[in-house]
């Protein structure tokens, strides 16, 4: 099936949005409308990179939005990340999930970072009135602050130029933000963890449960510092894809902090 070219703005936008779905159609429409009812009057376009090769969440988008480009991509965050960076037009490009939603003002508070920083991203909180999850996310604010190495999930922006010059995502079936991360600070560019925080779903923990889950994100995040590579990673990340060749089964990589 051939996409129709949705309509680009009437303006360059300042900020590009690039969301990675994979059989996410139930909840992109409500991440469009989160996006413009915090975007006042700066001008901004959503890439909605799909990795399913059925379109099932590129068949969902409004028809005529001005300020959506829907792109096709293989299967996997950062090649999906990677696709939508190669089409945006934006001087900064935002990495949002599609189950996160952003903070009032954040668009505004996103140039102004990087006005004075090569980027950044938001503290963390979980839509949960659980306080085991509090405390995750709490924990995980503290270590994307004491570690200068914030997650996929906490909404991580960059100004392009920065983005090619480190040459984006690594090409990993999981824990390409990590390794992102990693290059930017091997590189010395100074990022800056916003304290608002960006809100994301339970759905992950409440599915596979907060104590396994929690534990196994841990021990996947202390392995790749030990120097395990993704490729062996991945195989305990989601176990029905080990025999899995490159991305294909490794669906949208580490959706949860750690």
């Amino acid at each position: 099936m051939e996409l129709e070219p949705l309509k680009p703005s009437l303006l360059e936008p300042e900020i590009s949005v690039i969301i990675p779905v994979l059989h996410e159609g139930d909840r992109i429409g409500a991440c469009l409308a989160h996006l413009a009812q915090i975007a006042e009057q700066i001008p901004y376009e959503v890439i909605v990179s799909d990795g399913d090769p059925q379109d099932s969440t590129l068949s969902r988008l409004p028809d005529g939005t001005q300020n959506l480009v829907p792109v096709r991509s293989p299967m996997g965050r950062g090649a999906q990340l990677n696709a939508g960076a190669r089409v945006a037009r934006g001087k900064v490009l935002l990495f949002l999930h599609v189950d996160a939603c952003l903070p009032p003002r954040a668009l505004h508070q996103i140039q102004e970072t990087c006005l004075e920083a090569v980027g950044g991203a938001f503290d963390l909180a979980i839509a949960s009135p659980r306080l085991s999850l509090k405390g995750i996310a709490k924990v995980a604010s503290w270590r994307s602050r004491l570690t200068r190495i914030p997650y996929g999930d906490q909404a991580i922006f960059l100004r392009r130029e920065i983005f090619e010059q480190v040459n984006g995502y690594p090409d990993l079936p999981i824990m390409e933000d990590v390794a992102l991360m990693q290059r930017l600070k091997r590189g010395q560019y100074r990022l800056k963890i916003l304290p608002e925080a960006v809100t994301v779903s339970a759905r992950r923990w409440e599915k596979e449960g907060i104590l396994r889950c929690t534990l196994r994100n841990w021990s996947l995040i202390t392995m790749y510092f030990w120097g395990v590579h993704p490729n062996v990673l991945v195989r305990w990340y989601r176990p029905q894809s080990a025999l899995s060749t490159s991305h294909e089964k490794s669906s949208q990589g580490r959706d949860s902090a750690l």
